[in-house]
């Protein structure tokens, strides 16, 4: 089981996108993924974090499925 924590969420308006720290805790050990996802100011902060969240899930080695634990 792993468990994603998002972290302070930005909004960069000279990209037009979302930045966020992801950690992804596992066995005890955090992996961090600096993540990034385009989209417009207003769009709703839970597509924001399922956005970023499958990034850093991507980036992670886990294999894990999207059926983790959000904080």
């Amino acid at each position: 089981m792993q468990t994603i924590k998002l972290g302070d969420v930005r909004y960069n308006a000279t990209m037009g996108a979302f930045e966020a720290r992801v950690d992804v805790v596992r066995d005890g050990r955090t992996f961090r993924y600096p993540c990034q996802m385009a989209g417009p100011v207003d769009l709703p902060h839970e597509v924001i974090a399922a956005g970023l969240t499958n990034q850093a899930v991507l980036m992670s080695d886990s294999g894990a499925s999207l059926m983790s634990t959000f904080h």
